[in-house]
């Protein structure tokens, strides 16, 4: 029995043993099959996903490939609209600097013309040669430079620190001495030959304007700058006549300027300036200036004074003289004594205000008054309207010392003791004021200044000068009888 129930027990415990495993194996089977179905769960989802990728990815480059064709066509366009642009609306402008950039353009100054008097003989301007001298830095070798520098400085009297500078520089051109006399550049070109320097050093054609007589007319016929450019009198106005044209160097550069080995020079002359001949006598002209300047110092004539002598044939002038003068060679050198010797304590406006009072031509571009030199017009006004009709009929004007004029009494200079009975002539002779006021009245305003427009004293003369003023009359809308009476004698204007 206890055999038996020990084998019972034992199948029990088998039993027992065997359902754990049966159960065990029910559980990791539905445990594997529920992996299983997870697993292919998840791979569904995974693949569902993959494809949503895959196909938003598929969309995603499309779009991508699309903007990036866009972009291409837009950037195509542009670059084809910048190079139509380049092309058609800035290549000559381009070109044009293309030029430049690769040109080394000296410039050759042209001869002035010469200004002559009116015979035509006596030169009062003319010009002279000279040359300028340029370096082109870029041509000049890096071991000769400062061996330039010092004989340039030498040469033409210059501070060396400034001509290194030039020399060193990294410009086309540079300009060390102008308007120098050939005796000093041949010095230079022996030296050149000597040292070997056969590039860098320029040595080209210019002119200067010299002036034989020095102060002859200097308000006159005035005075060019250092460019030739004319800046004052006939040199100013006749400017564009007498410069000429510039002729000019050319020679093939790199972008950086220097020189091409291959390339040569080429060559364009200057075309010179007209020449100019004036109604002014050079004899008349010096006797007017001489006599002039005795008259300015002997009666202290300190605004100075002037002289015009026309022929009343031709209505030329002859001569036109003003002192003080200037030194036409030497423009920029004050004439005033007293200026002079404080010219270094003046300012730069005090200065310019000097040179131009010294400069101006005070006989055309100062107005005055021309006093009882003006009853002629009023005379010959009366003459020409038929309210005189003789100059010697005696006894036509009668001077009682005065004259009343809209109330007013006007005095003749002689009042303490009248003229008394006397023709147009005597009145003319005595200067009588009563005689001429009278006739003004008999004028009137309108027929006056009718004449006065006829003899050109309400406009300028057009004489080809600089700086010509304007007269100083009332408008004729504004004279009445004292106005006018002002004017016949020309009195209180």
């Amino acid at each position: 029995m206890r055999k038996k129930g020990f084998n019972i027990k034992k199948l029990k415990e088998y039993e027992l043993k065997n359902n754990d495993e049966k159960i065990n194996k029910i559980l990791l089977h539905k445990k594997r099959k529920s992996d299983s179905k997870a697993e292919r769960k998840l791979k569904k989802e995974v693949k569902t996903s993959k494809y949503q990728v895959n196909k938003k990815g598929e969309i995603s480059r499309k779009k991508r490939m699309k903007v990036a064709l866009l972009i291409s066509c837009i950037i195509f366009i542009g670059i084809i609209v910048r190079v139509a642009w380049i092309q058609f609306y800035q290549g000559d402008m381009l070109k044009q600097m293309a030029y430049l950039q690769q040109t080394l353009d000296r410039k050759i100054s042209p001869k002035r013309g010469t200004i002559y008097d009116s015979t035509g003989k006596v030169v009062l301007a003319t010009s002279s040669s000279v040359e300028t001298v340029t370096v082109n830095p870029l041509n000049i070798p890096k071991e000769s430079k400062e061996k330039v520098a010092k004989k340039l400085s030498e040469l033409f009297e210059l501070d060396y620190d400034t001509v290194l500078k030039k020399v060193n520089k990294k410009t086309a051109i540079e300009t060390i001495a102008s308007k120098v006399d050939k005796e000093i550049t041949n010095q230079l070109r022996i030296w050149m030959t000597d040292n070997n320097i056969t590039s860098g050093i320029n040595i080209d054609e210019d002119t200067k304007r010299f002036y034989p007589y020095n102060n002859l007319a200097s308000q006159v016929i005035g005075f060019c700058g250092s460019d030739n450019q004319g800046l004052a009198g006939i040199e100013a106005m006749y400017d564009d006549e007498l410069k000429g044209e510039n002729g000019k160097i050319l020679k093939m550069t790199d972008a950086k300027g220097i020189d091409l080995e291959d390339s040569s020079e080429t060559y364009e002359p200057a075309v010179n300036g007209s020449d100019l001949v004036l109604t002014i006598d050079a004899t008349v002209q010096g006797i007017a200036e001489k006599y002039l300047e005795e008259a300015c110092i002997d009666n202290v004539c300190t605004d100075g004074g002037n002289i015009l002598i026309m022929n009343p044939k031709t209505g030329d002038i002859l001569a036109l003289a003003s002192y003080p003068d200037y030194n036409l060679n030497d423009p920029f050198t004050i004439n005033n004594d007293e200026l002079k010797a404080n010219w270094e304590t003046l300012s730069a406006t005090e200065r310019s205000n000097a040179l131009q009072a010294m400069w101006r031509n005070k006989a055309i571009s100062d107005t005055y008054e021309p006093g009882s030199t003006f009853k002629l017009v009023t005379a010959s006004t009366a003459l020409e309207e038929g309210i005189v009709e003789s100059t010697d009929k005696e006894g036509e004007f009668n001077c009682i010392g005065y004259i009343e004029v809209a109330g007013v009494r006007m005095k003749c200079w002689r009042y303490y003791r009248p003229h008394g009975p006397e023709s147009l002539r005597q009145a003319l002779m005595n200067s009588c004021n009563p005689v001429f006021i009278g006739l003004g009245e008999k004028i009137g305003v309108s027929t006056y200044y009718k004449y006065l427009r006829k003899y050109g004293f309400l406009s300028k003369t057009g004489i080809d000068l600089p700086g010509e003023a304007n007269s100083i009359l009332l408008d004729e809308k504004k004279v009445g009888p004292v106005e006018l009476r002002n004017n016949c004698i020309w009195s209180k204007i």
